[in-house]
């Protein structure tokens, strides 16, 4: 079979990151797969490299985000489709979704990364409801696939869309290559006993709630933060005295030794789609805790894993956490290989060959 796979960029993040494995997973399985983005820019807090087996394709060197600037790209990409016949087109992330919508793409289905309403209650009253009518406009009568329950209970019951156009699949991790990706040597981690977040520096991650209940906790710890470095978030670092004990890592297109090394990490986080750094850390062998934000965390966090879940935005219960979780055994046995079954690569690799089989 054929398939397209359209998002914005290669930039560091969980959604292009889970693309790009969708894509070598499937090209490994003897699929013809080609790789677009809309503009091949250089992201200077870090880029992932365009995915094994794929035919790789740019739209544009930086693409316009404007109302003209979504247009030559939608027409761009409709003379390429137009060229391979693709079986399945998958786009990601809501400008790469409306680009192939205004190109009218064939056979074409959006997977939406995140819950679009938690993004939206950030937002000031006027922006949020135009993005709100934005998203109904893209995705009110597309076939969608979420990558979590919680994402595609969100897209019913706050965007009115149909049960009957959603799919749920996961993102697929493939966790022979994590752990042994994990076993690489890493110089640059430290060697003092750390806990590690994962993520970009931005407001959803809440970076000020993790060092809060960092400074709180009063723990032995470094707690090291692969994000590129930024003038804020060391400012932020610096109000609470912690510049000693705060290491800002940057990005790291291998994060595994740097999750198998570290004895606790910690998802801050007030919304995500389907957390990726919860499934690897746990593959990696590693405590987790979490806040419990829609969507996701306790979707992985089932059974006796679900106590390392707290509220969003409680510093206190953060802090209080980690120190249990610090005091607790690694986790290991059932709980763990039942979590993270449900997460196997070919069980969603299956489920996209599905989908690309079915007529539209």
């Amino acid at each position: 079979m054929k398939f397209a796979l359209f998002t914005t960029n290669l930039a560091g993040g969980g959604a292009e990151k889970a693309l790009a494995k969708i894509g070598s997973g499937l090209a490994a399985r003897g699929h013809e797969v080609d790789f677009i983005v809309a503009e091949n820019a250089g992201n200077p807090g870090g880029s992932y490299a365009p995915p094994a087996g794929c035919a790789f394709h740019a739209l544009a060197a930086r693409a316009g985000h404007g109302w003209l600037g979504k247009r030559r790209l939608a027409w761009r990409l409709r003379r390429l489709l137009a060229s391979r016949r693709h079986d399945l087109l998958v786009s990601t992330l809501p400008f790469a979704d409306e680009v192939a919508a205004l190109a009218h793409a064939p056979r074409h289905v959006c997977r939406i990364a995140n819950t679009l309403s938690a993004e939206i209650a950030r937002l000031p009253a006027g922006k949020a409801q135009r993005r709100a009518a934005r998203y109904r406009e893209i995705y009110g009568s597309r076939r969608l696939v979420a990558v979590s329950q919680g994402v595609a209970e969100d897209l019913q019951t706050r965007f009115g869309v149909d049960r009957k156009q959603l799919r749920v699949i996961a993102n697929p991790f493939d966790f022979a290559a994590i752990r042994a990706l994990a076993a690489e040597s890493c110089p640059a981690r430290p060697a003092a006993p750390y806990i590690l977040h994962v993520g970009r520096f931005a407001a959803q991650k809440r970076h000020d709630l993790l060092l809060a209940a960092f400074a709180g906790a009063e723990l032995p710890h470094r707690l090291v933060l692969l994000t590129p470095p930024d003038a804020k978030l060391a400012a932020l670092v610096a109000q609470l005295n912690l510049a000693r004990r705060v290491t800002i890592a940057d990005f790291q297109a291998n994060p595994y030794p740097w999750m198998a090394g570290a004895d606790l990490l910690v998802l801050c986080s007030d919304h995500e789609g389907l957390p990726n750094v919860l499934i690897e850390a746990l593959a990696c062998g590693t405590r987790v805790v979490s806040t419990d934000c829609p969507s996701g965390p306790r979707e992985i966090l089932g059974g006796e894993l679900a106590q390392w879940l707290v509220p969003c935005g409680d510093a206190d219960a953060l802090a209080q956490t980690m120190r249990a979780a610090l005091a607790a055994p690694k986790p290991t046995g059932n709980a763990v290989a039942a979590a993270l079954a449900l997460y196997a690569a070919d069980r969603a690799l299956d489920a996209w060959e599905a989908l690309a089989r079915e007529s539209f």
